[in-house]
């Protein structure tokens, strides 16, 4: 009787040892199967461009950043509800360049807030 609860004991034991070796050698296991396939799929991939492929400067250099006032795209008035593709060119028709080209400023007096309804100014 105590030698089979013995026996037990040491299997049990045996198997406490076991259990997270083998765990262990599944995660390993797995990770090498993980480094193994990203290789395949980066072989895979196209290599990266050679310098002479890089882009290239325009000839008149750089170019600038243009700052000027656009005349917006008025939306229709309708008492429908209008949805995107209901707008001409489904909205994307080109803004034009605006006659003023004036900046807006804020009115002498004003807030200059965003609905904050307060005296502002002076």
């Amino acid at each position: 009787m105590i030698t089979a609860s013995l026996d037990i004991a040491a299997t049990r034991g045996l198997l406490v040892g076991i259990g997270p070796f083998v765990a262990g050698l599944v995660v390993v296991a797995l990770l090498i199967g993980a480094f193994w396939l990203g290789a395949r799929i980066r072989r895979r991939e196209p290599a990266p461009p050679r310098p002479e492929e890089q882009p290239r400067l325009p000839d008149g250099g750089p170019v600038r950043e243009v700052l000027e006032n656009r005349e917006p795209d008025e939306v229709p008035r309708s008492d429908d509800r209008l949805t995107p593709h209901r707008l001409s060119a489904h909205g994307n028709l080109g803004s034009r360049t605006s006659a003023a080209q004036a900046r807006p400023r804020w009115d002498e007096g004003s807030s200059g807030s965003f609905g904050s309804g307060g005296p502002g100014g002076h």
